[in-house]
């Protein structure tokens, strides 16, 4: 292992790239909305929308700007999360690990170049677009470098087992979404968000803390990937009945649950998102616990249909990890979602 520099602390790095005033006011009122969801005060859906990892920041704002004006036609009914998602796990380690490991994927790895380039990503969206967005914890201790930008945050499927995750997850102020893993067992989603409900003391970014729990810790619901490796879905109407049924049991806070529309749910063919968002909304229509429980959809979309290897000529706006709905569909889909709650 081969130590190249030390980094600066998520302190020196705010205090460099500080928020405006209005930019803490935008968010703060967004956490409120948001929040208010997830606890049962708000009947609107969220919709945690955008590409699969945010690999260029022009085309992830040009995509922001499209949705900002969008949501203003819809936030009646909607709060739109824009997903920045900075850092992304690989299954087998290679592969292009996100804005923050390589703020140029064309380019070699570049830690702090990629922390920068991070913060001024997210704080591009809120200033400019009254944006605070998703982002996903791949490394607990770098949670702190975004902990004043960020509304939402996903532990990966990867990840849900991991204790630091889940500690971690339990001092956050924020909304946090435990996906099932890739086994689809619902009883280690179920016990993560049990753990991240919970007061526990830790070490974290070498001091010792205390959390007091994050009563908005919730599931993510992202299919799995069965015995022969085949993908499977667990978006359907007795899925969400099952959950439901587990929080039931559970001496849970606040129980809800977003459905992740691609993975392993569409078997990453990005089509069936639409499939998929509008069976999600008939169920909530067909049962009131299903109503109550599902607060809201991810769905993975970018400027441009599908999906392009780095090192081929490069689309704009189209992505180079998992596959993602075309800007056009994003926007009728969202509409149509609107129309249906």
């Amino acid at each position: 292992m081969q130590f190249i520099r030390k980094l600066p602390i998520p302190k020196d790095i705010k205090e460099m790239y500080p928020l405006t005033e209005k930019m803490k006011e935008v968010k703060e009122k967004r956490d409120s909305e948001i929040k208010a969801v997830f606890e049962g005060t708000s009947n609107k859906f969220l919709l945690i929308i955008g590409p699969c990892s945010a690999d260029n920041f022009d085309s992830v704002l040009d995509y922001i700007a499209r949705l900002r004006l969008v949501e203003d036609k819809v936030k009646d009914k909607i709060i739109i999360i824009p997903r920045i998602y900075t850092n992304k796990p690989r299954t087998t380690g290679k592969g292009y690990k996100g804005m923050l490991h390589q703020p140029d994927p064309n380019e070699k790895p570049d830690m702090l170049k990629g922390i920068i380039s991070i913060r001024n990503v997210h704080a591009a969206a809120l200033r400019d677009y009254s944006f605070s967005c998703a982002d996903e914890m791949l490394y607990p201790e770098n949670y702190r470098y975004l902990s004043d930008l960020l509304s939402y945050v996903a532990v990966g499927a990867r990840s849900v087992e991991n204790q630091q995750h889940r500690l971690t997850a339990s001092g956050l102020e924020i909304p946090v979404g435990m996906k099932n893993p890739t086994s689809g067992d619902f009883n280690i989603m179920m016990n993560a968000i049990i753990a991240a409900q919970s007061k526990h003391t830790f070490l974290y970014r070498g001091w010792e803390v205390m959390t007091e729990g994050n009563k908005n810790a919730h599931a993510i619901l992202r299919g799995y990937t069965d015995y022969t490796g085949r993908d499977a879905s667990n978006y359907h109407y007795e899925d969400l009945l099952k959950l439901s049924e587990l929080y039931g049991k559970m001496n849970l806070q606040n129980p809800s649950v977003i459905v992740d529309t691609n993975h392993a749910n569409s078997g990453k063919k990005y089509l069936e998102q639409i499939r998929i968002a509008n069976e999600v909304t008939h169920s909530c229509r067909a049962n009131n616990d299903i109503k109550k429980l599902v607060k809201g959809l991810m769905i993975e979309s970018y400027i441009e249909d599908g999906a392009q290897s780095i090192g081929e000529e490069h689309i704009y706006g189209k992505s180079i990890t998992d596959p993602c709905l075309g800007w056009q569909k994003t926007e009728e889909l969202i509409y149509e979602i609107a129309e249906r709650l």
